[in-house]
């Protein structure tokens, strides 16, 4: 029996999962899987409860689980609480205590969303690119770090850090996932400043040799920002540090038609891993039933390829989104002329339906 732990967190964490669990036991119910699942707190709502946002017991349902399924966290009702307090900082430390080192963040238009993206539909039709960020090192968690004063005015600092063996490790899962899809990677850094990511392109350029069948190519952080939204077909896999990949994969989201459209999963050695939407808490909808569940629903699609290996069952829940969307169903980040506007709950019934009847 596999275990799932889910955990909604704050703001429209809480709308979206609950369909992406619907999809779930629609899933268990055609498939007969072996899966069971158990919710736990954490974010804001954890800190409300427990003063804590990963208490204690949520870690550890979190190391007994096979996989664990995420809402979002955060909220202007916690900003003003001490930073080791806040809700992404529970985030943080789940995926440091996890190891979750590597980060898949897929940017993939389905055909009925081109007029949805921001970009022509002959610039992004047919996108499907794959991110892979490393997750638990660089300028996030780079020590020292703080506020302090100096000649009487106070400065901040951080530190940006990696290790060669941090490189080498998302690098193999990089490598391993351009083999096969379109045998192409590339590698994004600021390697004409930053000593950290001059050791990033030399590190990656010294496992290349070991991939003969990958392309590999380097490509400055700037210039990455302006080609994904120029020419985004161009690339298959880019592999880059925690900073860059936070924010290139925001953009790449865009590409897609919504933030609301784009999953992620979060991996460590093993393959256990955490999956969650890429946008956040979206406080400013919460509780109206508006927020978009389809990437939480495609986030759940993920843990059934890569820590379940259930593939037929990710197949399955990927192609009952693909039906709801051909049928013209759109929630209003999705919406256009000629669509018909559905709410959460109704996007999640629709996909739980086509799921069930084997689209």
């Amino acid at each position: 029996m596999k275990q799932v732990l889910v955990l909604p967190g704050d703001g429209i964490g809480p709308e979206i999962v609950t369909e992406a669990v619907k999809v779930l036991e629609a899933a268990k119910s055609r498939f007969h899987l072996q899966v069971e699942h158990q919710q736990a707190l954490v974010g804001g709502a954890a800190y409300d409860a427990e003063g804590d946002p990963l208490p204690e017991s949520t870690l550890a349902k979190a190391r007994a689980a096979d996989a664990i399924l995420f809402g979002s966290i955060g909220g202007p009702k916690w900003e003003a609480i001490e930073r080791d307090k806040r809700p992404e900082r529970g985030l943080l430390r789940l995926r440091s205590s996890l190891g979750l080192f590597a980060n898949l963040r897929p940017a993939i238009l389905f055909p009925q969303l081109a007029a949805a993206s921001s970009l022509k539909p002959e610039i992004v039709s047919g996108l499907d690119i794959l991110i892979v960020r490393e997750l638990t090192g660089g300028i996030y968690f780079g020590q020292p770090r703080g506020i302090r004063e100096v000649d009487g005015e106070k400065e901040g600092y951080n530190t940006l850090v990696y290790r060669e063996s941090e490189i080498r490790r998302i690098a193999q899962v990089a490598f391993g996932l351009a083999r096969v899809r379109g045998g192409k990677l590339c590698s994004v850094d600021k390697a004409n400043v930053l000593e950290t990511t001059e050791l990033w392109r030399d590190t990656i350029n010294g496992m290349a040799g070991d991939y003969p069948d990958v392309a590999v190519s380097h490509m400055y952080v700037d210039n990455a920002a302006m080609q994904l939204v120029r020419a985004p077909k161009q690339f298959d896999v880019l592999v880059t540090g925690n900073f860059f990949g936070d924010i290139l994969s925001d953009e790449a989201a865009m590409l897609t038609g919504s933030i609301g459209m784009l999953p992620s999963a979060s991996l460590d050695e093993n393959r256990k891993g955490l999956y969650e939407p890429c946008h956040g808490s979206a406080p400013d909808i919460a509780g109206q039933n508006k927020a978009n569940p389809l990437a939480t629903i495609l986030s759940l699609a993920m843990l059934m390829r890569y820590s379940l290996e259930l593939t037929e069952v990710a197949d399955a829940i990927e192609k009952a989104v693909e039906a709801v969307l051909e049928r013209g169903l759109r929630t209003a980040d999705i919406f256009s002329d000629g669509c018909q506007l559905v709410s959460t709950t109704e996007m999640g019934d629709a996909v739980v339906a086509a799921l069930l009847e084997g689209v």
